[in-house]
């Protein structure tokens, strides 16, 4: 092992995002789980969390339902009833105990749930009534997997709520003790099918020009900006990935028209937003691989810097990364924060293993989304622990 390098050191650096003070830019991704079982974050969630608290550091949430109608997966948590508020108020202590600060992620999966999930086994809601292909899979309540049924189109009146929905959860995250929130407009959920031309197929002033599409997300951050100010609020977007058939013709464009959106709220709010968080294609390599890469690794690379130059405020980034290229992305200033996720789960004190430029911890794929309080969750060594031989090196 070997000490951080001074050209490795921007990794280990502090930074200034908005009013929170980081002693580093390495970034707990949200990640799916499903360790909250009937949606109630327990005492797993608090000892993962935890796990993976510096002091300093930055931690987003796993994607925390919003409404009745969020879920798509079994066993994640919400934050729309006053139980789930007063249990994630434990787990967001625990955080805070190591010094450490927490967004929760607000999520609404749209159509990528099924009637199992859903209220009275309703349909799930969506900007469309096209259901995702048969090409992909939803996981069971059971660990079986079916095809992804037939949603149901919001209609135009039915949008306010399900924007107050997201307000109403942004509050509730406060009273749990959440430093801030980041609303989940990417990867073919809700919000992603709002803005993608390949799935969009409204009439309505939703749907057809860039302008339209983008609609949904600008009054959804407007609406929780005034609810709980600017600089507790961070935005996730993915215009480039094609995940759960979230296509667009024009990801650049898509791309840029969001952050105009966004530069325009900041101006008009009088504050700047805490962060957007940008997931890159890269996240489909090592054998992830979804539809097809939409271009080159320079291609991506110009996406993002191109997001990056537009952006006026906090950029990170995502999605693949390895110590190497965290350290590469932000030398080369194409982020502020590199957020990791696949690498985090299985390395708890994947910060210090980063700064001593230790092995890591092989992570178990077969496990990421099993019951389990402690097995594939919180029971991976820390370093201590794995330099008495207990560790393998990630093929990450």
């Amino acid at each position: 092992m070997a000490e951080t390098s001074a050209n490795d050191s921007r990794l280990f650096t502090p930074y200034n995002m908005g009013k929170f003070n980081l002693s580093h830019r390495v970034v707990l991704a949200p990640m799916t789980r499903c360790r909250a079982l009937n949606g109630i974050p327990g005492p797993a969630l608090a000892t993962y969390y935890q796990q993976r608290s510096t002091p300093g550091g930055f931690l987003i949430s796993e994607g925390t339902a919003v409404s009745p109608t969020a879920p798509g997966f079994p066993h994640v948590p919400g934050i729309y009833t006053e139980e789930q508020v007063e249990a994630w108020k434990k787990v967001v202590d625990a955080v805070h105990a190591k010094g450490a600060i927490i967004f929760c992620q607000l999520w609404h999966v749209g159509r990528a749930s099924h009637q199992v999930y859903q209220p009275g086994g309703a349909a799930p809601i969506s900007s469309t009534n096209k259901p995702i292909s048969r090409r992909w899979r939803i996981l069971m309540p059971d660990g079986s997997y079916a095809t992804y049924p037939n949603p149901q189109a919001l209609q135009t009146s039915e949008i306010p709520e399900v924007i107050d929905q997201y307000r109403q959860a942004a509050l509730n995250a406060i009273r749990a003790g959440f430093d801030g929130i980041e609303i989940h407009g990417a990867h073919g959920y809700l919000i992603d099918q709002f803005l993608k031309d390949g799935i969009n197929d409204r009439t309505d002033e939703y749907g057809g020009s860039i302008e339209n599409r983008c609609r949904f997300l600008m009054q959804l951050v407007r609406e929780v900006t005034v609810a709980i100010d600017a600089d507790r609020v961070g935005v996730r977007m993915s215009p480039a990935i094609d995940h759960l058939d979230a296509t667009d013709s024009d990801p650049l464009g898509l791309g840029l028209a969001v952050i105009q959106g966004l530069n325009k709220l900041q101006i008009d709010h009088g504050a700047k937003l805490t962060y957007l968080h940008v997931t890159q294609p890269r996240y489909t390599a090592y054998g992830q691989t979804e539809s097809g890469r939409p271009g080159t690794e320079d291609e991506e690379a110009q996406l993002l810097r191109t997001w990056r130059r537009s952006y006026q405020g906090t950029f990170i980034c995502s999605g693949g990364f390895t110590r190497e290229l965290g350290i590469q992305a932000l030398a080369e200033d194409g982020a502020d924060l590199v957020a990791y996720g696949r690498l985090f789960i299985s390395n708890p004190d994947l910060v210090l293993r980063f700064k001593l430029n230790a092995p890591l911890n092989k992570y178990v794929r077969k496990t990421f989304y099993t019951h389990d309080p402690i097995v594939g969750y919180t029971d991976y060594p820390f370093l201590s622990k794995a330099n008495k031989g207990q560790a393998t090196l990630s093929r990450l």
